[in-house]
């Protein structure tokens, strides 16, 4: 038997079992898996499953569906209600600028994977490298998928205070890791502006930022 890597025996990452994920799912009636098969498996995972659908109507029919696996993540604002400011990141996206962005560096709320850590531990580890801030109380905020048609990731938001002096490190990311973020400490009322005007135009920071006007720490009093 020829052994396949990251199904029979590790990957790079020490990875098996990749073709498993969906078989077995039973939640919705409606939804029978009958085979995946892995497309690409570098840092993350493609996946195209057969599966068959029964329609609303009652028919019964095979669809194909593929998938991209990159594990969940976290995202935060962190916020400064005292000077009115918030924290942001700056780094290259290559994927935005392949897409007709200008030139890719996109502006962002700090965000990262969990990898094997619980979402608020996540978020305070990549705060403190990504940002240099050491964070207060973190409250939740939601969680959602942000691009459910094709990537598998949920995202859990969060905010959280924080002041000059938790600003404890120079943040920038992991340099092994390929990351130069530049860390942007802006008012909130120009941030905001940002994201009518296309200066911002990355969907977690606009959804926090939006949050954090209509109902977190920059909302009316009245609305509170």
């Amino acid at each position: 038997m020829i052994s396949r890597s990251g199904i029979d025996t590790p990957d790079h990452r020490g990875r098996t079992g990749l073709d498993q994920a969906g078989r077995g799912l039973d939640r919705n009636p409606d939804i029978r898996v009958r085979d995946i098969e892995l497309t690409s498996q570098g840092w993350h995972v493609l996946r195209r499953t057969t599966f068959d659908y029964r329609r609303r109507d009652g028919r019964w029919e095979t669809q194909q569906r593929e998938t991209y696996d990159r594990g969940n993540g976290a995202v935060v604002l962190p916020y400064d209600t005292e000077r009115g400011c918030v924290l942001l990141t700056r780094q290259f996206r290559y994927p935005a600028y392949v897409n007709d962005h200008p030139d890719g560096m996109l502006i962002e709320a700090a965000a990262g994977l969990l990898d094997a850590d619980d979402p608020p531990a996540a978020i305070r580890r990549e705060s403190a490298e990504e940002l240099g801030v050491t964070l207060g109380p973190l409250t939740h905020v939601l969680d959602a998928y942000m691009s459910p048609g094709s990537v598998t990731e949920r995202l859990h938001f969060f905010a959280a205070p924080y002041t000059p002096a938790d600003r404890t490190g120079t943040g920038g990311g992991l340099e092994e890791d390929g990351e130069d973020i530049e860390v942007l400490e802006l008012p909130f009322a120009q941030a905001l502006a940002m994201t009518r005007d296309g200066r911002i135009t990355d969907g977690k920071t606009i959804l926090l930022l939006q949050w954090a006007a209509l109902d977190g720490p920059f909302a009316p009093t009245s609305d509170r």
